[in-house]
């Protein structure tokens, strides 16, 4: 049975940076590439007086080429540009705990922001994962992913949210992807595509927002994700704002 990449990466550095993602390209040590792009609406920059609230939409593909056995993402890094803004700590949120007792329903209803849906293989066995956005609080938000073939299995993929004290940065994002995600009944996932919609909601529309566009009007942004081989692939790009 052959095994395969779990991109579960990409959630959190999708959801929480409020910038349209370019397509990027795993490094040469790797067989599989990345691509995705995003919409953010609306897209124009707000102030540090006066924040924006965006609603970011994600879709994103992924290709391993190659009969060899294929690396799973146990965790990652994300690094948020200037100009964006995480506002977790003025909403209600859901704790880690409660999403395992029964999951998004069990949490406060206006800690719910945002949802996904993807394509995957369980070998394969085709499976369509489906996400669910929760706020943690002010340096935490998960992503609740329920998964029904070849098993079901419901699990929190949690994100933790800190400043960039480097200045180079406004967050550092980590996250870290459940055992319980990367093999179901035995047999490693693979996603093939993964479409994220995250913010805008009428109880927080400030939920993501931005404060600025950098003077050449594009807003930069990294990610790497650490793989089961004990290497890592990353992406970097950037996205034009005004």
């Amino acid at each position: 049975m052959r095994k395969y990449l779990i991109p579960t990466a990409a959630l959190g550095a999708l959801a929480l940076a409020a910038v349209e993602v370019a397509p990027t390209i795993a490094q040469s040590s790797s067989p599989t590439t990345f691509s995705a792009t995003a919409t953010v609406s609306p897209n124009k920059a707000g102030t540090k007086a006066r924040p924006k609230g965006v609603k970011l939409t994600f879709n994103a593909k992924w290709v391993t080429t190659g009969d060899v056995e294929h690396p799973i993402i146990t965790a990652g890094d994300v690094n948020i540009p200037k100009g964006g803004l995480y506002n977790g700590g003025k909403f209600p949120s859901c704790s880690a705990a409660t999403l395992g007792r029964g999951g998004p329903s069990k949490c406060p209803p206006k800690s719910i922001m945002g949802s996904g849906t993807g394509v995957a293989r369980a070998d394969t066995v085709p499976t369509t994962p489906k996400i669910t956005v929760v706020n943690g609080g002010k340096d935490r938000i998960y992503f609740w992913t329920v998964l029904q073939n070849p098993a079901r299995v419901a699990a929190a993929v949690p994100a933790t949210i800190k400043k960039d004290t480097s200045g180079k940065w406004s967050y550092k994002v980590h996250f870290t992807v459940p055992n319980s995600l990367q093999i179901v009944a035995g047999v490693p996932i693979t996603l093939d595509t993964l479409r994220v919609t995250l913010g805008g909601k009428s109880w927080a529309k400030d939920y993501v927002a931005t404060t600025s566009c950098p003077s050449n009007r594009r807003w930069a942004y990294s990610a790497t994700a650490t793989l089961s081989t004990g290497g890592s692939v990353s992406y970097n790009g950037s996205t034009p704002c005004k």
